[in-house]
């Protein structure tokens, strides 16, 4: 009689015990789920913002360190550049591509943009200098010293940007315009999508010369700059840079062109060949 009621006891505890163990599989442990230190950290909760830069394909080199410099002071910013021809970009913007500051390297596609109101005039500035020059494969001048040479037979194809779209290639006509030339050079003419591209057949070697900024020249250990254009057969070269009317980041968008204007960027721009526009 013992004997069974103490087996009765023994059921009855050993049922118990698995009724709250199968209740304590989802409330004895008192384990709560790992946060990270990373969601908790402040700055992985701060918003970050993105300003995008349509900027001349001359800049390239420039921007791209001027880029990693503003965003080493400005850990909240990121910098993403778009490089093209600068009438590439023009005709982008006006077709709505989303953009926070145009950095152009000429005024005629600026004032384009300005009259039809999409730029904000008040933060437009004339910010940079720089030249055109006449520039040959490395060691390869076979007798070109000259933008007058491209008339001659030392020249069979000539590198010039389009002039539709591209600055250095609206210069480029200019200058020769202003020798007499321009109709035997556009026989001669390849033309680029923009200063870069020119640049680039040049130290293939696929072309007797080219036309470029002296600033794109400066970059290439495979060029010769030949000759400057002559002063004052083209216009001052001018690259100004504004805000968009369309930016959804004004504010932050005037503060890097404020830094485009200060000291750090002017050293910066100087090691690459540009000219500050006082």
């Amino acid at each position: 009689m013992k004997c069974g009621i103490r087996k009765s006891l023994f059921v009855f505890g050993i049922a118990t015990l698995f009724v709250f163990s199968g209740c304590s599989g989802k409330t004895v442990s008192s384990a709560q789920p790992a946060v990270s230190s990373e969601a908790l950290s402040p700055s992985s909760q701060a918003s970050r913002t993105e300003l995008v830069i349509s900027a001349a394909a001359s800049l390239t080199d420039v921007m791209n360190e001027l880029k990693k410099v503003y965003e080493s002071e400005n850990g909240s910013v990121t910098i993403t550049p778009t490089y093209a021809s600068s009438g590439t970009l023009q005709t982008q913007i006006e077709e709505g591509a989303p953009s926070d500051i145009f950095f152009s390297a000429a005024q005629k596609q600026m004032k384009a943009l300005e009259s039809k109101g999409l730029i904000q005039s008040d933060t437009k500035k004339d910010l940079l200098l720089n030249k055109i020059v006449l520039i040959v494969p490395k060691g390869k001048a076979n007798g070109i010293s000259a933008f007058t040479d491209a008339a001659t037979d030392r020249v069979g194809k000539i590198a010039l940007g389009e002039p539709k779209s591209v600055p250095a290639g609206q210069y480029a006509e200019k200058v020769f315009t202003s020798l007499k030339i321009l109709d035997q050079v556009k026989k001669k003419a390849v033309y680029g999508s923009d200063v870069r591209q020119v640049l680039t057949w040049v130290e293939s070697g696929s072309v007797d010369c080219g036309v470029v900024y002296a600033t794109d020249a400066a970059t290439s250990d495979e060029v010769d700059t030949i000759a400057e254009a002559p002063e004052g057969s083209t216009d001052p070269i001018i690259y100004p840079v504004a805000v968009l009317k369309s930016s959804k980041n004004t504010e932050a968008a005037k503060a890097f062109i404020d830094f485009l204007s200060g000291d750090t960027a002017k050293t910066v721009f100087e090691k690459y060949g540009f000219t500050r526009n006082q």
